[in-house]
């Protein structure tokens, strides 16, 4: 089949990299891709929707993935779907329950998933009211999007207040900040749950942790994610049971019966608290960067799992992952990452001649470019992520900073401490 690729990023690469190994994959296109996508397959330009679905239907393109959730919200699955096309994703009408945090939470509320408390509201003083029956640590969320950086985690009362003021003002966040979230603070471990949905079943993928803080000992300003690593030794058996019987399972009965059957992945953001699970959030695509990890431990077709679920057929898709096998990914930042865009660089990566480190990791590329003589330039905040597989988390790991060591660029800055939470002795 022929793939479409939506997004330019390091999880739209490492969708690319699974699927260009897929033998049931002939061509890949990437829209608008990156600087290292076209060595997977070939970028295409389109911005406008319609014209990109028109160039699907054109190119016979079999099956199209997206990858980040701006699309999403925005209704590119409707407008491909009336087109005719097979496309992996929610509905704009499913979708929101990443577009607007008051939408997802009230979804919860619906449904009975277990949930902080919380309250949605667009007045300060309501905002305050409720603000003052809460115990320190406070959350505070603008409603809309705000690519992974709209959550305030307030150490005091006042300064819960003062987030609240900032994002209905619009001075924070902008318009995404018109209405907020304010919430209990729950005291636990954090976990990326990924459920591939075709509406009515769904595939329950090994759950990853992420590494939100800019720095290690989880210190810093929240970023898109530095690192993370698949699976957790965090989850067992029962917990997984948990989460099906909860979370999922609810929410695609509720999302059905509210007329938005749920077809893509699922991203379930959950807090562990004494061993019960609560969800902070849904996201509706595939994590970044956990997605480059999930990526390289499938056994079975990727390509096969997206399109059963995208034509409501997946429960004849085969879905194995490789055994004993973990995936560590380490994200290599820009200079002025979080705050501020750099300078181009140029990537240098060493020739790799340790055979086992050539075999069991690979680098999914996601913020660069390529000038004018081919160069490879580091043009992102998040660069690039260095991944290693291995029998263990702690081989996974070593891989994957092995591989960072290969990896040259002005600026080139990283955490070093990626799974500490699995190999803390």
């Amino acid at each position: 089949m022929d793939v479409l690729i939506i997004g330019s990023g390091g999880r739209e690469y490492s969708i690319g990299y699974a699927l260009s190994k897929d033998e049931n994959v002939d061509k890949i296109y990437f829209a608008p891709g990156n600087g290292a996508t076209d060595e997977l397959g070939e970028n295409v330009n389109i911005k406008d929707y319609n014209e990109l679905a028109e160039f699907a239907k054109d190119n016979g393109v079999d099956l199209t993935v997206v990858g980040p959730e701006a699309p999403l919200v925005d209704g590119v699955v409707d407008i491909f779907k009336e087109k005719g096309l097979t496309i992996f994703g929610p509905t704009q009408a499913a979708a929101q329950l990443e577009g607007s945090k008051v939408f997802m939470k009230n979804c919860l509320k619906k449904y009975g998933v277990p949930t902080a408390r919380y309250i949605e509201t667009d007045s300060l003083e309501e905002a305050e009211e409720f603000i003052n029956t809460l115990s320190e640590p406070i959350v505070v969320k603008a409603d809309g999007l705000c690519a992974g950086k709209g959550v305030i985690i307030a150490q005091s009362k006042q300064e819960a207040v003062d987030a609240v003021k900032g994002m209905l003002s619009g001075e924070s966040f902008g318009d995404a900040g018109a209405k907020v979230v304010v919430e209990e603070y729950l005291d636990g471990y954090e976990l990326s749950i990924f459920a591939v949905c075709d509406g009515k079943d769904y595939v329950v993928l090994p759950a990853a942790q992420d590494h939100k803080r800019l720095m290690d000992n989880d210190e810093g300003p929240n970023t898109g994610g530095m690192g993370a690593y698949v699976p957790t030794p965090l989850v067992n058996d029962e917990l997984y049971q948990k989460v099906e019987d909860r979370v999922i399972k609810p929410t695609l009965k509720g999302l059905e019966a509210d007329g938005m059957p749920y077809t893509g992945v699922l991203f379930i953001g959950i807090m562990v608290v004494n061993g019960e699970p609560y969800v902070l959030e849904y996201n509706v695509r595939f994590g970044d960067p956990e997605c480059e990890e999930l990526m390289v431990l499938f056994e079975s077709s990727v390509a096969d799992m997206l399109y059963k679920a995208a034509t409501g057929n997946l429960k004849n898709a085969e879905v194995k992952f490789k055994e004993n096998t973990y995936a560590v990914g380490v994200v290599l930042a820009s200079k002025n990452y979080p705050y501020s865009s750099s300078e181009p660089a140029e990537i240098i990566v060493d020739e790799i001649v340790h055979e086992d480190l050539k075999n069991n990791s690979y680098i999914a590329y996601a913020g660069v470019s390529k000038d004018e003589d081919g160069k490879l330039l580091a043009t992102g905040g998040r660069v690039l992520v260095c991944v290693g597989l291995g029998n263990s988390i702690r081989e996974a790991r070593d891989r994957a900073y092995m591989l960072a060591g290969q990896v040259h660029f002005a600026g080139k800055k990283c955490r070093m401490d990626i799974a500490y939470q699995a190999l803390r002795d």
